[in-house]
C-alpha cells in the first residue's frame, strides 16, 4: 500500500506499508525533512525508516489495553495496528496523517479537530455491542494509547477523552480528579480532569489540550533528537535535549511534575505521558505541556494497608524512589502549603460517590497519605530554604568580606 505522510496539507515523505501489518517498509521520495516527526533523522538524504516505523507503530492501540482481544474479535482484524490505515493515521494529539496515493483529500476535509467523527469504535473498546452493517473506522480512537480503556467523544462541541478505571477498585479516574485540584491549589499547570459514570461504572473526562494548530511531542520523542552518554541521567539528558531546542522554563516544570508526583505516589509517569508543545506551522517548540494522566497514583492497585504504610511505591520516569526523585527538585519556594488547606475536605468530596468501589477505610487511607507527603514535603522545602538561605549568607558576609581582605588564596589541599 502507498500513501504520502502528510503534516496538515505539508507533504512529507512517499511510504510503502505492509498490507498485513502496516509497518513501513520502505521510505520513498523524501520533500520536506524538517516535518519529519521528531526524533527521525535523516542522513544523507535518507530517512531512519527503522525510527519512522517505531514512531509510526507507537501511534497504534497497545495489545495490552484492556478489552483489545476483545473488540480485535468483534472487528474481525487481528491486530490493533491494521486499525492505523484505516482512519488514515489521524490522532486528536497532533496533525500527522497518511494520504492514499492519488487521493485529493485535503486536511481540512479530515482532521478530527474541526470535523466529526465516529463513535463506532470507542463503542467497540468501551465494551459495547457493534453495529457491524454500518461500522465506521473513522475515528481517533483507532490512535490512542495506554493499557486502560478510553475513548473520544465530541461534548457540547469539545473534545473530549473518556477513560476508565482498572478493576477491582477503578480507582484512577478519581485520582485524575484529585491530581487536577492539588495542580489547581498550586498553581501548575495541568489538564482539568472531572469525574462522570456510565453504567454504573466511574470514568474520567477532560479536554483535548492539543488545538488544530499545535501538537504534543512525548519526552521520549524529544530524548531522541540528541544522542545520549552512558555518563548522562536520563533527567539531564531530557534537559539538554530542551535547551538544544532553545526552551526556557523546562526546570521548573519538571520540578512541578517531580513534586506533583511526589503528593500523589504516581507510580506511571513514563516518557509518554509528559513531554512538549510545538506549533505545528512554523514548528516553534511552545514550552511544557500542562500535566495529564495522572491516574496511576495513590496506591491504585494496592491494598489499603499498603496505601498507609506506603511501601513498594514505584517510581518514573527519573528514579526508582519519589524520594531520590524529589532531590533533583531545584527550588520549591514557589510551593504555596497554606493553598493545600482544605484538601482533605475537597478528596473527602471527590472520593463520596465511589460508593462499593473504595470503601470508607480505603478512602481514608488515601487521604492520610497525601496528609503524610505534604507533611514532608514541607519539611523538605523548609530544610532547602535554610539551605539556601545559610549558602546566600556565607557568600555575601564571609566568602566577599575575606576576599576584600585577602585577595583570593588557592587551597591545595
Amino acid at each position: 500500500m502507498q500513501y504520502t505522510l502528510m503534516h496538515k496539507d505539508m507533504p512529507v515523505a512517499d511510504l510503502v506499508l505492509d498490507e498485513a501489518t502496516s509497518a513501513v517498509q520502505k521510505v520513498c521520495d523524501l520533500y520536506y525533512a524538517e516535518h519529519l516527526p521528531v526524533g527521525v533523522s535523516v542522513k544523507r538524504g535518507v530517512v531512519d525508516r527503522a525510527a519512522l516505523n517505531s514512531w509510526w507503530i507507537d501511534r497504534s492501540i497497545p495489545a495490552s489495553r484492556s478489552g483489545v482481544q476483545k473488540a480485535l474479535e468483534s472487528l474481525k482484524l487481528s491486530s490493533t495496528r491494521l486499525l492505523l490505515t484505516k482512519s488514515m493515521g489521524l490522532s486528536l494529539s497532533d496533525q500527522y496523517w497518511i494520504k492514499p496515493q492519488g487521493s485529493d483529500v485535503r486536511w481540512s476535509q479530515v482532521n478530527f479537530f474541526s470535523n466529526d467523527f465516529s463513535e463506532d469504535i470507542g463503542d467497540i473498546l468501551w465494551g459495547k455491542a457493534s453495529k457491524e452493517e454500518t461500522l465506521s473506522f473513522h475515528s481517533p480512537d483507532n490512535t490512542s494509547d495506554g493499557f486502560l480503556k478510553k475513548r473520544w467523544k465530541i461534548i457540547n462541541g469539545a473534545r473530549c477523552l473518556l477513560k476508565a478505571g482498572s478493576p477491582p477498585f477503578m480507582q484512577q479516574p478519581f485520582n485524575e480528579v484529585i491530581a487536577s485540584a492539588v495542580c489547581r491549589r498550586l498553581d501548575i499547570p495541568h489538564v482539568p480532569y472531572q469525574l462522570c459514570w456510565d453504567d454504573e461504572l466511574p470514568y474520567s473526562v477532560c479536554p483535548d489540550f492539543i488545538t488544530p494548530d499545535t501538537e504534543l511531542v512525548s519526552a521520549w520523542r524529544v530524548m531522541q533528537t540528541r544522542k545520549k552518554d552512558n555518563s548522562t541521567s536520563v533527567y539531564r539528558h531530557f534537559l539538554n535535549c530542551c535547551e538544544a531546542l532553545r526552551l526556557s522554563g523546562i526546570t521548573c516544570a519538571i520540578d512541578q511534575m517531580i513534586v506533583l508526583d511526589y503528593l500523589i505516589a504516581n507510580e506511571d509517569r513514563h516518557q509518554n505521558n509528559f513531554g512538549l508543545i510545538r506549533d505545528a506551522d512554523t514548528l516553534e517548540w511552545l514550552g511544557a505541556a500542562p500535566i495529564f494522566d495522572s491516574g496511576s497514583s495513590l496506591g491504585y492497585d494496592k491494598l489499603t494497608n499498603q496505601i498507609l504504610s506506603g511501601k513498594g511505591v514505584e517510581c518514573k520516569p527519573f528514579k526508582k524512589t519519589h524520594e531520590e526523585q524529589l532531590a533533583l527538585v531545584t527550588d520549591m519556594s514557589w510551593i504555596n502549603f497554606d493553598a493545600l488547606h482544605g484538601l482533605e475536605d475537597e478528596i473527602k468530596e471527590i472520593l463520596a460517590p465511589a460508593g462499593e468501589y473504595l470503601d470508607q477505610a480505603r478512602q481514608n487511607a488515601i487521604i492520610v497519605s497525601i496528609q503524610r507527603r505534604a507533611e514532608q514535603l514541607q519539611e523538605l522545602a523548609l530544610s532547602q530554604r535554610q539551605t539556601t538561605d545559610l549558602a546566600e549568607s556565607d557568600v555575601v558576609e564571609d566568602v566577599a568580606e575575606n576576599y576584600q581582605r585577602s585577595g583570593p588564596t588557592m587551597n591545595m589541599f
